[in-house]
């Protein structure tokens, strides 16, 4: 039987001597550029002059990192804007002082970032129902998304839960949240984190150590395929239908998604937060399951919503 079992120690960024490049920050800058070539097409498809795209590439940017940014913390530590509001919007923590990057970017807040973000663009650059643009900005969304997670694979970050005997599995070595790669990481004796970690991989004296952290799903790369996916329909959609004419059933669509996506994935991921769990009507869920269900229902409405209901105000 096929296995897909692998001992994950990437490098975590391009080291340029004097700035580590990390991938997790390569692959939001992927996403956008991608994003404005696949975007390119469509407005001149619909009439729209190519000059809207340089406004739309900044308010989409703006919107979706200080969306997930903010959606982070709202959703899963609200606890830090009261006791270290700084680390919200600063890449370090204060105290004490330790450089962390942008680390906590939530989906759910790009989502709400990027349609408040375009309820602005379109009333300041394009006169139309903001429904019209967030209908074609959700298709690089998509391809957009699967970066992000391959960006987070390459971090080692949100990871999924033990695979067992699933044909899956990555051993997260540069994990060291987990107790079982902190506990492998001291049985080395290697004060050096790197160092530590590559003798742990490479070294044959430690392969029982090795041996001993479990193999987890690569929920990010399940999500990331996920993605490719719910991108190829998008796209689909928008170029062979004439759903593009019905005001938000593609956001509609995407929604339903992504989202279904985000709920059944979420089952094989870790928590992100040592709160990240709930029970409602005697099943339990995660934090990213019950934002997902929301987003869900508004796009099931989007795309079976009576037709007119929102045609009549496509233009200001």
């Amino acid at each position: 039987m096929f296995s897909l079992k692998v001992i994950w120690n990437p490098l975590e960024g391009l080291d340029l001597g004097f700035f580590t490049l990390h991938f997790y920050s390569l692959s939001y800058v992927i996403a956008f550029v991608l994003g404005w070539y696949i975007i390119k097409p469509i407005f001149k498809r619909d009439g729209v002059s190519v000059e809207k795209l340089d406004p739309l590439f900044m308010y989409t940017v703006i919107g979706c990192l200080l969306g997930a940014r903010l959606g982070h913390y709202l959703f899963y530590e609200p606890s830090t804007f009261f006791s270290d509001p700084l680390r919200v919007f600063l890449p370090f923590e204060t105290s004490p002082f330790k450089w962390t990057g942008f680390a906590g970017m939530a989906s759910h807040g790009a989502a709400i970032g990027i349609i408040i973000a375009m309820f602005f663009y379109s009333r300041k650059h394009l006169k139309k129902n903001m429904l019209w643009i967030l209908d074609r900005i959700v298709v690089p969304t998509a391809i957009g998304g699967t970066f992000v997670r391959l960006g987070n694979l390459m971090n080692s970050e949100i990871n999924g839960k033990p695979s067992g005997d699933f044909f899956a599995g990555f051993k997260f070595v540069r994990d060291t949240s987990d107790d079982n790669v902190r506990a492998a990481l001291q049985q080395t004796k290697i004060l050096d984190t790197d160092k530590a970690i590559d003798a742990l991989v490479n070294n044959p004296q430690y392969a029982d150590v090795l041996e001993a952290i479990p193999y987890k799903h690569p929920a990010q790369l399940y999500e990331a395929i996920c993605y490719v996916g719910v991108f190829i329909i998008l796209y689909l959609v928008y170029w062979k239908t004439d759903k593009r004419n019905k005001l938000g059933y593609i956001l509609g669509l995407f929604f339903v998604l992504l989202f279904t996506v985000r709920l059944l994935i979420e089952t094989v991921k870790e928590p992100q937060t040592d709160t990240d769990a709930f029970e409602l009507i005697g099943m339990h869920f995660n934090t990213g399951q019950l934002l997902s269900v929301p987003f869900i229902l508004l796009g099931l409405f989007l795309m079976f919503r009576p037709d007119g209901m929102f045609e009549k105000k496509s233009d200001a």
